[in-house]
């Protein structure tokens, strides 16, 4: 039963949008039906909590990798170059002026 309600949760609501607040809902809720025991819905919920959360984090790395990717094909600076851009430029305003 506690499979089938992973899997169900997992599938069905799509464990990057998963909340700890609502995977507890779900588990409180299945341990007052008598569905799952209390040490199973303690179980449950530590469970989604951690996938949800690798879950999140993949989706954030995949999601930051493709804007990269994205800026790559514009041709668009990062700030990281903007930045040594803007200090190599402030150096070389610094030489000239002591040169004059």
């Amino acid at each position: 039963m506690i499979d089938l309600l992973k899997k169900t949760l997992l599938t069905g609501v799509g464990v990057v949008a998963l909340t700890k607040e609502k995977i507890e809902e779900v588990a409180k809720e299945f341990v007052e039906k008598g569905k799952i025991t209390e040490q199973e819905g303690r179980s449950l919920v530590e469970d989604l909590v951690t996938r949800s959360e690798e879950s999140r984090l993949e989706f954030q790395k995949q999601v930051e990798e493709k804007v990269e990717s994205v800026m790559k094909k514009m041709n668009l600076a990062k700030q990281s170059e903007v930045d040594a851009l803007k200090r190599e430029l402030k150096e070389m305003r610094i030489l000239l002026k002591d040169q004059e």
